[in-house]
């Protein structure tokens, strides 16, 4: 018998159609952007090529390279990316993944964008840029001449890479720049300078420790003015075609997230203009802020979905002591957990994407459920995807830690995802400021969870328990993360007994609200429709 023959192997994974997600076009309908399912499955059919999977591997393996002079000695600040993260930018630009939904006036366009960002799923590390770039343009309306230049070129749909000046490009891809050594998330001890000239700009002076993207075309960067912390729009590229004094220091070494490329950047006297009020930085780019934890919390439960079909995929090719593993009983409830939690994380994503579509547009209700329903949930969702992904890298067992599979990119991502915009002490904080700052909030978040009043007895439990643990003002900073916890569960589970089958309602109620549940994925409770609840993350492969 000849040694090589390979047998007892899942086929590939290609060809398939990554909006295959019963919980995300069911959300899609429901949030009001029924009308974009044809796009979005279009996205999902790409996304599932060899090609498009082929990019994603590329930009990660083969990352940027940073080019601080060129040949003769002149400073010219570069990264360099391989032809596939150009590939990958501008599908997910073409596509409108970035900042295509503020001109778009249809309802539901910030959710259809936020599904595209979903199915998106080839690569995370490019998907910075483009979050950058849709959080950056409500923060830039403080600035409405900066907005009205601006604005046109972030929406635009073509991608246009390279260093020029801005005005002359067709598309602008866009920044942030906040963080420094000293201060981390505490952007209040930052101690870069911004100097007012006699034309009205700003000379920027002063280091900055995470600056993700740096070949973007215009940044939000924070800076001390005379009048206290501002928000300055910072071009790489001056209106004569100078390069701005912006100097790429370093690439950051990260675990993962390799294909986009975070520098530390120096400002030496960089050109910059003031983007609302001196003094009102943090409260300026505080919604580009808001608008990148919607992104974290999406792209942690695309990555979760990514890693439960993967792991479904193996289990239902794969054989070991006689029969199939997704037939094995142990692997089944593994299996049907991690279905149950990427639901929870795609369903309650949707929702606030859902949220933020109608707070844009005027409602005040949607926007003060929207403040707490994202802070609990970016915290939670966040929280959970590391041990999700390392529990579906164990379904595959040594062919999961190899990184053909595809899950070694997943588990290296989903930390940052719960890093960036806030790690879970700042997240848990943000809830609880949210509750002292604007209490309208907690009333919209409980109003929002109790439209599931009745419907599930342990639901009702939870809730009444979260709402004694509110009550409770001893200890609250210590409690936090409990606190954040049991409602962003509570909220997963009103959407979920709403709108989700029975079967993943029940078994999200029996194990994350009632406690009948271990320390791990995999110990839900007997009697539950495990084979309905595996059948959703079955995604069949072409041919």
């Amino acid at each position: 018998m000849p040694t090589h023959e390979v047998t007892n192997q899942a086929p590939p994974l290609v060809g398939h159609d990554t909006a295959e997600d019963p919980a995300l076009l069911a959300a899609l309908e429901r949030e009001g952007a029924g009308w974009a399912t044809d796009d979005v499955r279009a996205l999902g059919r790409l996304a599932g090529t060899e090609e498009a999977q082929e990019w994603g591997r590329l930009a990660e393996r083969v990352p940027p390279v940073l080019r601080t002079h060129d040949r003769y000695g002149h400073r010219v600040d570069e990264v360099d990316y391989v032809p596939a993260y150009h590939s990958l930018m501008a599908t997910a630009v073409g596509h409108g993944l970035h900042a295509a939904a503020w001109a778009d006036g249809r309802p539901g366009a910030h959710v259809a964008r936020a599904a595209k960002f979903l199915v998106w799923n080839v690569d995370a590390g490019h998907g910075c840029p483009i979050s950058m770039t849709y959080a950056v343009v409500p923060a830039l309306r403080a600035g409405p001449h900066l907005a009205a230049t601006y604005e046109p070129l972030l929406t635009s749909t073509t991608y246009d890479p390279g260093l020029r000046t801005p005005s002359s490009k067709a598309g602008l891809v866009a920044g942030m720049s906040m963080t420094e050594k000293q201060g981390g998330s505490d952007v209040r001890a930052n101690t870069t300078r911004a100097v007012p000239q006699p034309d009205g700009s700003y000379r920027l002076t002063g280091h900055k420790w995470f600056t993700s993207a740096p070949m973007s075309d215009l940044f939000l960067s924070l800076a001390q003015a005379p009048g206290g912390l501002s928000c300055f729009l910072v071009p790489r590229v001056l209106p004569d075609g100078s390069r701005n004094a912006m100097q790429l220091v370093r690439l950051k070494d990260k675990l993962g997230n390799r294909s986009n490329a975070s520098a530390e950047i120096e400002y030496d006297g960089a050109t910059a203009w003031l983007v609302g009020e001196e003094g009102r930085g943090v409260r300026t780019i505080v919604e580009m802020v808001n608008l990148t934890r919607l992104d974290c919390t999406l792209g942690t439960a695309s990555g979760m979905r990514n890693a439960t079909v993967l792991a479904v995929h193996h289990a239902r090719h794969r054989s070991a002591f006689g029969r199939r593993l997704v037939e094995a009983p142990l692997m089944r409830n593994v299996l049907a957990d991690l279905v149950v939690e990427s639901e929870a994380a795609t369903t309650v994503a949707m929702r606030l994407a859902g949220a933020t579509d109608r707070a844009v547009r005027g409602d005040l209700d949607e926007a003060s459920f929207r403040r707490m329903g994202l802070a609990v949930s970016k915290y939670w969702v966040c929280k959970r995807g590391p041990a999700h992904a390392g529990e579906a890298m164990e379904c595959l067992g040594g062919n999961g830690y190899v990184e053909e599979s595809g899950l070694p990119r997943i588990y290296r991502e989903l930390p940052l995802l719960s890093i960036w915009e806030g790690s879970g002490n700042v997240a848990a904080l943000d809830a609880l400021r949210a509750m002292g700052r604007e209490p309208e909030s907690v009333e919209r978040f409980l109003a929002e969870v109790e439209l599931a009043a009745g419907a599930d007895h342990r639901l009702d439990d939870a809730v009444a328990a979260v709402k004694r643990e509110l009550a409770d003002p001893d200890d609250l900073e210590v409690r936090a993360r409990r606190v954040v916890e049991r409602l962003a569960l509570v909220l997963q589970g009103s959407l979920l007994v709403r709108h989700a089958p029975a079967a993943v309602a029940d078994a999200f109620c029996a194990s994350r609200l009632a406690r009948d549940w271990g320390g791990a994925l995999g110990t839900l409770p007997t009697g539950l429709d495990l084979d309905a609840i595996i059948e959703r993350a079955v995604v069949e492969p072409a041919g």
